[in-house]
């Protein structure tokens, strides 16, 4: 490989890394929010439930934009935007500054989700194999040292304000300065003319797409399963210790760290399908033993299980996903994004609602039975994720890619 592309491949990790720190900083906060707001059960869900609905919105906004424009332009943009808004949710005075400012941290938030998954599957493609796990590892870190932060900041005695502050300040200037070097408009593979590809009558193939965005969704309703309940379960059916209750979701995200330190090599060897297939057999094994976990020191290995099985799915949906867009335009990366989200606005509600019918401790051993049923769906979906590049036709190939420096003709593709 080039120094191009290393420098690209850096930047990209840069960004997801900023992307999991800014994102770990305020969900790990969310209870200092309650308690500084004084919102009731009810306010607290709608702040939740803002983010990811407007990250749908961000995320879907951001396919064609990054298709006039490019992935770096708009990341570029949005990444800096994401580390300005955690001061004004940190300094926020009154329930409508609150609002306002989750509002623009959801919408960022889910258009730099969007791009920087584009820019990791550039690099993939431009190293000619699996390396996008890697970026999610960066992620994953990110959020447990987005977590140590806070835990330093409270220690610290630092405001909320002060705290989010000197966190978006640190993602800034990594993500300014990491920005120049992210791959350009003509740095793709097969970069292609939208134009052209109308013209051609080019279209995303939309059922395998949809495919793995179910696949997708599946997993993040069982990762929000764990991120939102899982110090819940350990205190209402496990009765651990204080010093315990965070520790299922750090075992469950160490793992997650470590599986996609290798899932690269994994997928190289193995192939995707094969990886994501036992990744939800592993993931299953966890969850099984979630439900029926006697101490909670089982409960908190039955998480990291659980972590260490979820972790290569989302990395592999978009890299999946990238080789079947003919266009190579991002746009049919922004758009299976959106299921992301999805995943997690049900995960939320359905083992919530669970938990809520079943009444007693018993309830949230059934909650967790729904995400281990959905990781059946994964393994029969898990074949699709061997598909080969989508072909580009020689009408559309042959035709010039747009000049890097400017933006090209609107989106009209899928």
């Amino acid at each position: 490989m080039n120094r191009r592309d290393r420098e690209g491949r850096l930047a990209a990790s840069v960004a997801f890394f900023v992307q999991g720190l800014c994102f770990a900083v305020v969900v790990t906060r969310v209870s200092v929010l309650q308690d500084k707001f004084h919102l009731s059960n009810g306010q607290l869900t709608l702040v939740l439930l803002i983010v990811p609905v407007i990250a749908g919105v961000g995320s879907v906004l951001a396919g064609p934009l990054a298709a006039r424009v490019g992935s770096k332009a708009v990341l570029h943009i949005a990444q800096p935007a994401v580390c300005l808004t955690l001061p004004a949710i940190g300094f926020a005075s009154s329930l409508p500054e609150l609002y306002a400012a989750v509002t623009a941290f959801g919408l960022f938030i889910g258009a730099v989700d969007a791009t920087m998954n584009m820019q990791g599957t550039i690099a993939e493609k431009r190293y000619g194999r699996s390396i996008i796990t890697a970026f999610y590892s960066g992620w994953s870190a990110a959020g447990i040292l987005g977590g140590l932060w806070n835990a330093a900041a409270g220690k610290l005695g630092l405001s909320l304000g002060v705290a989010f502050t000197i966190a978006g300040a640190a993602g800034l200037v990594a993500a300014v300065v990491s920005a120049p070097r992210l791959f350009g408009k003509d740095a793709d593979v097969t970069p292609v003319s939208e134009a052209a590809a109308k013209a051609a009558g080019v279209r995303i193939p939309w059922r395998p797409i949809v495919l793995i965005g179910i696949a997708m969704a599946c997993m993040y309703i069982g990762d929000a399963a764990i991120s939102n309940f899982s110090s819940v379960y350990m205190n209402k059916v496990q009765h651990g210790a204080k010093v315990l209750l965070p520790l299922a979701y750090s075992a469950y995200q160490t793992m997650m760290v470590a599986g996609r330190a290798i899932g690269d090599v994994t997928v190289r060897k193995f192939g995707a399908a094969t990886v994501v297939r036992a990744g939800a057999v592993v993931a299953a094994a966890g969850l099984i033993f979630v439900v029926l976990a006697p101490t909670p020191y089982l409960a908190i290995a039955a998480f990291a299980i659980t972590g260490l099985g979820f972790c290569v799915v989302p990395p592999q949906c978009f890299a999946a996903t990238s080789r079947l867009d003919p266009t190579g335009t991002g746009i049919a990366i922004s758009r299976v994004n959106v299921f992301n989200y999805v995943g997690f606005l049900l995960g939320a509600g359905l083992v919530g609602g669970i938990a809520g019918a079943v009444h007693g401790p018993d309830g949230w051993r059934a909650a967790y039975v729904a995400p281990l049923v959905l990781t059946a769906v994964i393994v029969a979906l898990a074949s699709g994720f061997n598909a080969e590049s989508a072909p580009v036709p020689a009408a559309v190939a042959e035709s010039p890619a747009p000049a890097p420096s400017g933006p090209g003709p609107g989106p009209g593709i899928g």
